[in-house]
């Protein structure tokens, strides 16, 4: 009885894995970046898990209920066997490692003609700084940090005084046009998460993160912080605007200057 049982629940067990899958009652958000790869690699590795874990589960409860009136006998090695199980293994590791690192190549370097931005989180809140007409991030320094500047901008350096700030955000973003974000944090470790844009980066204070993507689609989009930070971890919660270009180039145009803004 308890052989049937075990039998029926690992069948059970992968029906139900392999349903889920089909059915697919949690998925992936609509994709909006330029990093749709993310998505097939995340296929792959659930394909060759899947497929792993269907054929040792049938394979267990198959061996269950044909051998099991077969008397038990101890095989202390079987190199033949082993040399497979090995060459199995490493072409598994090989074909779910080589996208990973491939992808790994193209994230951890951007295009050489991306927008700026810095991003930085502090608790509980996102703000974003966004290069002047010189199109160049001002000189930063903690040693400046300050409830009033919050950034730590260097209002001596000529590249700061143009910098545009915005406090809490939301931050917006010019459609089809590469982003890079500088990722900065003031107190604790927070990390920027947009499922949309498939870009993840842990926000780590006195260092900066970087991960640069292209908005695909217009529209407002969700940033959670995947990293807990504290008692108000829940609303660490910001905005990303996606606009058309010249709408950008509008609203950027009418923002103050830091040395508007300070009266500097």
């Amino acid at each position: 009885m308890q052989r049937a049982f075990l039998v029926v629940a690992l069948v059970v067990m992968v029906a139900g894995a392999v349903g889920l899958a089909l059915l697919r009652p949690w998925w992936f958000t609509p994709l909006a970046s330029n990093w749709g790869s993310i998505d097939q690699i995340i296929l792959l590795s659930l394909l060759l898990t899947g497929l792993a874990y269907a054929g040792i589960n049938l394979f267990l409860a198959y061996s269950i209920h044909r051998y099991h009136k077969d008397p038990a006998q101890y095989i202390p090695e079987e190199p033949r066997l082993e040399r497979k199980l090995i060459w199995l293994t490493t072409l598994g590791i090989v074909v779910l490692l080589a996208p990973g690192l491939y992808f790994y190549n193209h994230l951890v370097h951007p295009p050489k003609e991306t927008f700026r931005v810095e991003v930085l989180a502090q608790q509980w809140l996102w703000s974003y700084r966004y290069p002047g007409p010189d199109g160049k991030l001002g000189r930063t320094s903690i040693q400046k940090a300050s409830p009033a500047n919050p950034f730590g901008l260097d209002l001596e350096d000529p590249p700061a005084r143009d910098d545009i700030l915005v406090i809490g955000g939301p931050l917006r973003l010019p459609l089809g046009e590469s982003v890079l974000l500088l990722l900065r944090a003031n107190d604790v470790i927070h990390s920027f998460y947009v499922p949309e844009f498939r870009i993840k980066m842990d926000v780590v204070p006195g260092m900066v993160t970087r991960i640069w993507f292209t908005p695909t689609a217009l529209g407002q989009f969700q940033v959670v912080c995947a990293e807990y930070c504290g008692i108000g971890h829940a609303r660490m919660l910001g905005q990303v605007l996606v606009m058309k270009p010249e709408e950008f180039q509008a609203w950027i145009k009418a923002q103050p200057s830091v040395a508007q803004s300070l009266g500097r």
